[in-house]
């Protein structure tokens, strides 16, 4: 049958659910009937399939070179080049591998952005039930277009966006696209323009699944029009930013570069004009110093760091996607996370229950059906639990283990069916006659049961003014009495205003053999259940732990601003004094900031004016895709750090914008875990605590080793240096710099990843993310290190050849005072806050000692294997030549230690528990 009138050019509606049904099929050329196969095929030729578009992917090559595109890989390939024009080609290569390690490890643990555009694609139905020429048949999700008329069915995945015109007792579980804990009833009639996703009540939308009843809807949108194409859209444009640690590197590896190239020039100058060096030979000189002032292994730690990083949180069921997120999480300042299923079960549970002669608690989470009602109750509280178990669909399954319940059928319902377990409910000899299903339209649901004796009665459930208005009298201590109006409606208003979703239960004696809604008339009122999602245990305390640490935590809902404000006082998440009517002031001179901001409106803020409350606000209620990226870029205005959690495919785009996006793995959709950072296996909110202590042990373990490398390279430089100035015979040749640089690299530097958390390391505020991962004044500590370990290696080299020792011997016992120098500073870096003349120094970190023992292994083959000897041009040493470099070392420990002590005194106690204590050395 064709369509009365010619399609519009542009097949998507903008507002179609603030439009009449009949207007939408008179807008899009179509009628109940649907379109015909010609004019369906002409439209698709039109608009193109209904699929998301591929994103345009890099290839694999310009992903993989990506990971050269940073200061300190720039500085490495340098030192390359440099060791190429001088022919070191055995230096070249091993540089050049490092390089290219480095790269490898990235692109294998980096997941793509891609990635997450491909598990919202995957959301998709597959087919779909339309309407084509009159008669109903079954074609690919793809080939539907703007104007096919399409059907719902119970476990359908609605296949594109749908102005709905025909609905019975019709609910779409949008969990995953607005973050609500219920299904959406769902409706036929217009609503406001201005509606949010979550209201739009008239609308079907691609991705969601329905739970309940039947519908009819138009295809309003197909492919990247949708709902669910608007959000992946907001994923590619909502850019990824650079992480606190790679700023910081690249900041430090400009410093580095310029300090490198600064004393280089200075020894070109004095060599030149103070010793009249030949230029050749000055040139060598100062190549050999850039090479071995650059920390070629330094890219490789923090590589390597990051990677056992990962490793050690997957441990602590944060699973890492993206190597830097690993510390970033150290640097959060704010968490921005989702409400159901994060910070709450996602599992419905009745809370409170109200009777004319009491009112009940209820303990136990979700739907194990473990836990008490208290106090205990009478006739009462029986008559409400046989509604709760009766009046219902849903079912609670025991899992063969016997450790988890899982439910089949409606949230709501199913926490009625699980007080009513609670409550000792035997419905054993009770059938079912009849049943008035639930209808938006009336909001209740009754059904007609018969017990053991024969005994016949209508039990209701539903909305409680629906209930009243069709209620006559209450059960009371002696039975029916008069309804107390005022007092359920006090009631009611009791339970609303904590956050509970309120239900009633009725009944009546019948003898019908079957009833419908009209039957379902005066009525006994039997009480009230509040329901609600709850608060997980856990979160309460990993909440108050990050308010220990500094760090705010902000929930980020689609459900409605009152739940939202209930669960979030519950959790600790709104201080005492934010109450409704009392704002929260950010600062003197900017606006109050409410304690809830709904997404209404958040929609008429500028960007400006939302920057200027956002720090003040912690619940964001009735949020949209848009309103989460909006929050992210506010709060990130004002430098903070934000981590933002999520589990549906609404999170996407905000957890793709926030510096840390952090999935849950279990209830989180696949497109939600592609766009995150980090992706937590137990969905526990109290994981992210421990993920943010893990993270600043990481970063305090990376700072570590790299103020532990730099001595390294600077002692080398340094004697290089001191050696061209004063004219002197060099204590190392540029083979034996590499050696060094390498054996430390491989053994000592990488043990102080493995360092336990500092003291109080979650009772400091986080750390700023702006400047060097080494300020100016640590590079003043790391060069008074290098001072030492380089003055001893000259000492060492000057007594040796002063005792008549050859200049092979000479230098191998330079390359062993370099190597145990380091060794002793790497115990001194162990407590950069406190001294290290502690026997805690010798425990709690078993690969200090391996790393150790690997060090001098390695250092006895350089000295005493022949082929060693001829590669490097090292000698094999006697049992005094050991001494020297012995003895140095434990000066330099000592010495190291004064140093430390030094800089506590005047850096103040209260410094220790800075970013580990780095500044104290201010």
């Amino acid at each position: 049958m064709a369509a009365p009138d010619a399609p519009r050019t542009d097949l998507a509606l903008d507002r179609p659910y603030s439009l009449g049904g009949e207007e939408v099929e008179r807008a899009l050329g179509t009628t109940r009937a649907g379109l015909d196969a010609a004019d369906a095929a002409a439209r698709r030729d039109e608009v193109g399939p209904n699929l998301l578009p591929e994103p345009k992917r890099a290839p694999a090559w310009r992903r993989f070179l990506h990971h050269f595109n940073d200061t300190l890989i720039y500085i490495l390939l340098g030192a390359a080049a440099i060791k190429a024009v001088m022919g070191d080609w055995l230096d070249f290569w091993v540089i050049m591998a490092v390089a290219v390690i480095n790269a490898v490890i990235g692109y294998v643990q980096e997941g793509r952005a891609e990635k997450a555009l491909a598990g919202i694609r995957g959301m998709l139905s597959a087919d779909a039930t339309v309407r084509r020429g009159g008669a109903w048949s079954t074609v690919a999700a793809e080939d539907l277009v703007p104007g096919d008329v399409v059907r719902l069915m119970p476990g359908d995945k609605v296949p594109a966006d749908l102005r709905l015109v025909s609905a019975s007792q019709l609910r779409i579980e949008e969990a995953a696209l607005t973050g609500e804990s219920v299904p959406s009833s769902k409706q036929t009639a217009a609503v406001s323009e201005d509606a949010g996703v979550g209201d739009r009540s008239s609308m079907a939308f691609s991705g969601t699944i329905v739970s309940a009843g039947q519908g009819v809807g138009v295809v309003t949108a197909t492919g990247a029009r949708t709902e669910i194409g608007r959000i992946q859209a907001l994923v590619q444009d909502a850019g990824s930013l650079a992480t606190p640690l790679t700023k910081q590197l690249d900041g430090f590896g400009k410093v580095l570069t310029l300090v490198i190239l600064g004393m280089a020039a200075v020894m070109m100058i004095i060599g030149r004009y103070l010793h009249q060096m030949p230029f050749p030979e000055l040139i060598s000189a100062t190549i050999g110093f850039a090479v071995a002032a650059i920390p070629e292994g330094l890219p490789a730690l923090v590589t390597i760091t990051l990677a056992i990083g990962v490793q050690q949180m997957a441990r602590r069921n944060a699973i890492t996607r993206k190597l830097p997120a690993v510390e970033a999480l150290g640097s959060v300042t704010t968490v921005c996370s989702d409400k159901t299923g994060t910070l709450t079960k996602n599992e419905m549970t009745v809370r409170t229950m109200v009777t004319p002669l009491a009112r009940y608690e209820v303990s136990g989470l979700g739907y194990d059906p473990e836990g008490e009602i208290t106090p205990e109750g009478g006739r009462d509280l029986a008559a409400l639990l046989a509604v709760a178990d009766l009046c219902n669909d849903a079912e609670i399954v025991e899992a063969s283990s016997g450790a988890t319940w899982t439910l089949v059928g409606e949230p709501t319902e199913g926490a009625l069916k699980v007080v009513a377990m609670k409550g000792g409910v035997d419905d054993e000899g009770t059938r079912r006659v009849d049943v008035v299903p639930f209808d938006s339209a009336n909001k209740f649901m009754g059904t007609l049961v018969e017990a053991s004796s024969g005994s016949r009665a209508i039990l209701v459930k539903g909305a409680p003014d629906r209930l009243l208005e069709r209620s006559l009298t209450q059960r009371g201590a002696g039975g029916s009495e008069t309804l107390d109006i005022p007092f359920w409606e006090a009631a009611i208003d009791e339970l609303s205003a904590q956050g509970l979703r309120v239900l009633a239960g009725a009944r009546t004696s019948t003898r019908a053999a079957d009833i419908d809604v009209d039957d379902l008339v005066d009525l006994e009122f039997l009480g009230l259940w509040g329901i609600l999602d709850p608060p997980r245990p856990e979160a309460i305390e990993a909440i108050a732990d990050c308010h220990a640490a500094g760090i705010r935590v902000k929930m980020i809902t689609g459900d409605h601003a009152g739940t939202a404000l209930a669960i979030s006082r519950e959790m600790g998440i709104i201080p005492p004094s934010a109450e409704p009517g009392h704002p929260v002031p950010v600062a003197a001179e900017e606006p109050a900031a409410p304690p809830v901001l709904t997404g209404a409106e958040l929609e008429a803020m500028s960007q400006d004016e939302l920057a200027k409350v956002v720090q003040g606000v912690d619940v964001f209620a009735r949020t949209s895709p848009e309103h989460k990226i909006r929050i992210v870029r506010a709060l990130q205005a004002h430098h903070e750090v934000v981590a933002m959690t999520g589990d549906g495919v609404n999170d996407a785009p905000a957890l793709t914008r926030a510096d840390v996006g952090i999935a849950m793995g279990i209830k989180g959709t696949e497109a939600t875990k592609e766009a995150a950072e980090i992706v937590l296996a137990d969905d526990n909110f109290a994981t992210i605590r421990s993920a943010i202590r893990e993270g600043r042990r990481i970063y305090d373990n990376l700072r570590k080793s790299v103020v532990f490398l730099l001595p390294t390279n600077g002692a080398q430089s340094l004697v290089i240096l001191v050696a061209v100035v004063f004219g002197l015979t060099l204590p190392l040749t540029p083979v034996q710099v590499l050696w060094v640089n390498m054996i430390t690299a491989v053994t000592l530097s990488l043990a102080l990843a493995y360092e336990p958390a500092e003291r109080g390391i979650m009772s400091r505020p986080p750390r700023g993310s702006g400047g060097s991962i080494i300020a100016g004044r640590e590079l003043g500590f790391v060069l008074m290190v290098s001072l030492l370990i380089g003055g001893a290696t000259l000492a060492v080299f000057g007594i040796s050849l002063a005792s008549g020792t050859d200049l092979p011997v000479a230098r191998t016992e330079a390359v062993a005072m370099l190597a145990f120098g380091q060794l002793a500073y790497l115990l001194n870096c162990r407590f950069l806050t406190r001294s290290s003349v502690t026997a805690d120094v010798l425990r709690g970190n078993p690969v200090i000692w391996w790393s150790a023992l690997a060090l001098v292994a390695l250092q006895l083959v350089y000295t005493y294997v022949p082929f060693m000897n001829a590669l490097f041009g090292s000698e094999p040493l006697g049992v005094v030549g050991w001494l020297l470099p012995i003895g140095f070392s434990v000066v330099i420990f000592f010495a190291v230690e004064a140093l430390k002590a030094l800089r506590r005194r005047t850096g103040g106690d209260d410094t220790a528990v800075g970013d580990v204590g780095f500044n104290a050395y201010a």
